[in-house]
């Protein structure tokens, strides 16, 4: 494009504010049980008082992911300053000095897996990073953590991701799909522990 002198335009920009209410909300659902409590209630098996919150977490002071900075990564970073997290990133695209004024921890990837509670999947795809994510790297996830997917399906080897959640270990929050429209007999439709958007 640059040698034809075609201009282009992204629209990471006007998108990115947007994606990250999504992914935030996605985070505080999972770490709170929302979407299954309310499951659950509609059921009429509600249950009340501190059983109800067994397996939640909060976000505030909770030790944060971030694998890519780009800008879905930039609008998240400031709708979570209020809840003083601490934020790790891995983004082997940018310099460790940059991402540190940001107030962000730089970070390898395995750092960033094994210390999060909640793990934001915010990178483009490339061709180095297809699968990137895949049973190895989720199996160093903590008990519990909450991994949320909204850039790039591509990035995350859902039948890895699938397995991994059927177990318990994790829950997810995912709205970008390997296959669109997904298909409807796909078992991460019916686990509780997964939310699922069409972005």
């Amino acid at each position: 494009c640059f040698e034809r002198g075609i201009h282009v335009l992204g629209v990471g920009v006007a998108f990115g504010k947007a994606v990250a209410e999504m992914a935030l909300g996605m985070a505080l659902a999972l770490a709170r049980g929302i979407p299954y409590a309310d499951r659950q209630f509609r059921k009429g098996k509600e249950v009340y008082g501190r059983f109800s919150n067994q397996d939640a977490f909060l976000i505030s002071g909770a030790e944060i992911g971030f694998v890519g900075f780009g800008n879905l990564g930039r609008a998240l970073i400031r709708l979570l300053e209020p809840f003083g997290c601490r934020v790790r990133v891995y983004d082997p695209w940018l310099p460790p000095r940059w991402l540190a004024e940001f107030g962000m921890i730089p970070a390898s990837l395995d750092d960033v897996l094994t210390t999060s509670r909640v793990l934001f999947v915010l990178a483009g795809a490339t061709a180095e990073n297809q699968a990137m994510i895949g049973m190895r790297q989720l199996e160093r996830m903590p008990h519990g953590a909450c991994l949320v997917l909204v850039s790039r399906a591509s990035l995350v080897d859902f039948d890895a991701l699938t397995a991994k959640v059927r177990t318990g270990d994790i829950r997810a929050a995912v709205d970008v799909f390997p296959q669109e429209p997904f298909p409807r007999r796909h078992p991460l439709r019916t686990l509780d522990n997964v939310i699922l958007s069409a972005h």
